[in-house]
């Protein structure tokens, strides 16, 4: 049965319910048993929906799409190795964020939630602001004051209101949370379904190698929504027999704000904060990912790594 499960109590919740996060205050995955029919997959338009069944929606109307997925799968050779850079800058956003958020407004569509918060420093929040402006969905989306002025201005264009933010990321993560006790969170560290976007990044990579999944995936890392979605895809591929191997996945951070790369040297449980430095990776700059112990574990289960 598909249901949203806590990650703390195991408490679970009905996926048409519209909630973001459990009543003890954990963190909500999503068990849901996805369907890889690969006949069907061939025959459709190259967009991530081409793995339809493999994404939690009830209903095909409620899709929400700008054409996003199946991006180029560039081969370049470093050092007599063949590697692959997969070019997700070329979504109708400027990010991989759009799979997370195809997927989550998808949802919300679904839902019947006419409004919804965010909060980011920039990627995620255009994402989210664009396609609730293709939902018709009134978006909030909060971000840092130090905000690059082209995000700011991308996520204006798309009709969102924005709250600019004093102080740190996690003061503009805060404001967002004290909003959304009144409206939707879709957040992309909070929300699971944001993830379920996201995993479609694997579905990809695996369907251009020939189902053949890379030996190991490198990927920046801040709140995790491209790691843990490129985990969630890869398992879902091997649990269905698909490839025959997970990928070594490897999460790179900024030297100025790395707690995932110091917790996992240090050999921690728990994921703490730490100072954000200057860095030009505002992107990843995340002093407290909200899902720090599952990007670990998701590392440690590949047999990965973090660099800085």
């Amino acid at each position: 049965m598909s249901q949203l499960v806590c990650t703390e109590c195991k408490a679970s919740y009905p996926l048409d319910e519209p909630r973001w996060q459990c009543d003890c205050g954990g963190i909500l995955d999503i068990d849901f048993p996805p369907v890889f029919d690969l006949t069907r997959i061939n025959r459709r338009k190259p967009t991530m929906w081409r793995y339809r069944e493999a994404i939690p929606l009830e209903d095909d109307a409620s899709i929400i799409s700008l054409d996003e997925g199946f991006t180029p799968l560039t081969e370049v050779m470093i050092d007599g190795k063949a590697i692959f850079i997969k070019q997700d800058q070329l979504f109708p956003t400027g990010s991989y964020k759009d799979r997370g958020a195809s997927a989550l407004i998808s949802k919300v569509r679904e839902l019947g939630i006419k409004e919804v918060v965010e909060d980011s420093s920039g990627n995620a929040g255009s994402a989210i602001a664009a396609y609730c402006a293709k939902a018709g969905i009134d978006c909030h989306i909060f971000a840092p004051e130090n905000t690059s002025a082209g995000k700011l201005a991308q996520i204006r264009h798309y009709g969102a209101t924005l709250h600019q933010i004093p102080g740190t990321r996690e003061n503009t993560a805060q404001a967002a949370l004290l909003a959304a006790e009144k409206t939707y969170y879709a957040s992309h560290a909070w929300n699971p379904f944001f993830f379920q976007g996201t995993k479609t990044f694997a579905f990809e990579v695996g369907e251009q190698l020939g189902w053949r999944p890379p030996d190991t995936v490198i990927l920046p890392v801040g709140n995790g929504t491209l790691l843990l979605g490129a985990y969630i895809g890869f398992r879902e591929l091997l649990q269905a027999g698909i490839i025959g191997h997970m990928p070594k996945i490897i999460g790179v951070q900024a030297e100025n704000c790395a707690p995932l790369y110091h917790a996992y040297q240090e050999n921690q449980a728990e994921v703490p904060p730490v100072d954000t430095g200057e860095t030009l990776a505002e992107g990843i700059a995340i002093a407290r990912p909200i899902r720090g112990k599952q990007i670990i574990n998701a590392v440690r289960q590949t047999g990965g790594e973090f660099l800085v």
